[in-house]
């Protein structure tokens, strides 16, 4: 890096935690801006919604956090905006730079960098604010808690976000051999049991694209955030969920993800995206909680159960997450089959 490019942030990067430096870098390189540009799905969603909306956008002031290559930002201006300011700590933001003005947007589109906390923007309020904020499990390594910031100091009242609401769901699914495979290999590693890494292991969830017959109960919505109302305490939460079997199956863990919807005209279909193993892939996946004990279940059986999740009070971009279940079996062998557990996980 440059000393231009140091200069030219407003937040010096070594007064960063090593973590959040971590997180920034990892946004440095064009490789992860590829894919998420490639994911159609998310891209498409962004830009449908900003030319579905072309009207509320016309002549306004718009704020992009965490800008990124600046595709968003060119949305906005391409449709109506009066000028748009996209913040990035990354140093992408210099490819950026060249892109905008490439594509004839410097006139319309001022980039900064550093944390949206630290830069100074050239307009005191914003009439519309957009971001792709969201990471897998919608909060890992997330950026709305700085979305939230910028809505409480730069939104003019009435002001829109683009997305404004999204919720957490979760189903079980089948996946044993994947499920054995990943624990079984600890206990003969070369003709070495190396079983204490098994905890460790049950611990982290699993990111994947998973095939959607593996699901095999109903479906349960955990949380629901609007973007407009919502607080940085209500991140963390409890919530409750109850799913029924679809078939006679084992329930080896929980699939969780996440449904975005975009604001809307009065009378006009809102833009919505999920990244359900349901829907078309998307580069978030989905994330696979294994339980600690295997469900036999029959049709009709009811899963219970409550999530807990927070972030790390060591690092704060990671997530605590406790899942209880009590699986209540009906029919024959109930008392048997029903099971009561908790499993933790973390996220990092």
């Amino acid at each position: 890096m440059s000393e231009k490019t140091i200069e030219m942030s407003a937040t010096d990067k070594a007064n960063l935690t090593h973590s959040e430096q971590h997180y920034f870098d990892s946004y440095d390189h064009y490789g992860i801006h590829e894919e998420m540009l490639q994911d159609s799905v998310r891209t498409l969603s962004y830009r449908n919604a900003i030319v579905q909306n072309r009207d509320l956008f016309k002549d306004k002031i718009v704020l992009d956090v965490g800008c990124g290559t600046g595709i968003l930002s060119m949305f906005a201006a391409k449709n109506g905006a009066k000028h748009v300011i996209g913040v990035d700590m990354s140093s992408i933001i210099e490819m950026a730079r060249e892109i905008v003005e490439l594509n004839g947007f410097s006139d319309k589109i001022t980039l900064l960098r550093g944390k949206l906390e630290d830069v100074t923007l050239p307009y005191p309020k914003v009439d519309i604010i957009i971001s792709e904020w969201m990471g897998y499990f919608l909060l890992y390594e997330s950026m709305l808690d700085t979305v939230l910031f910028a809505r409480d100091r730069y939104l003019v009242e009435g002001g829109l976000i683009f997305p404004d609401k999204c919720s957490i769901h979760i189903a079980g699914l089948e996946d044993a051999q994947y499920k054995d495979d990943k624990i079984n290999y600890w206990y003969d590693v070369y003709g070495f049991d190396y079983s204490p890494f098994v905890p460790l292991v049950m611990k982290e969830p699993i990111v994947d694209t998973v095939e959607s017959h593996v699901v095999n109960t109903t479906r349960a919505k955990l949380i629901e955030f609007d973007l407009n109302t919502v607080n940085l305490s209500d991140l963390s939460f409890n919530a409750k969920f109850k799913v029924e079997t679809k078939r006679q199956d084992w329930i080896n863990g929980l699939i969780a993800w996440f449904d975005i919807e975009f604001p809307a005209p009065k009378g006009k279909k809102p833009v919505t995206f999920s990244t359900g193993a349901h829907s078309a892939y998307t580069h978030w996946k989905q994330t696979v909680f294994y339980l600690t004990d295997n469900l036999e279940a029959e049709r009709g059986d009811v899963l219970e159960g409550e999530v807990s999740c927070a972030p790390n009070k060591f690092h704060n971009r990671d997530l605590d997450i406790s899942i209880k279940y009590d699986f209540k079996a009906k029919g024959v062998d109930s008392e048997s089959r029903s099971v009561q557990g908790e499993t933790k996980y973390v996220m990092h």
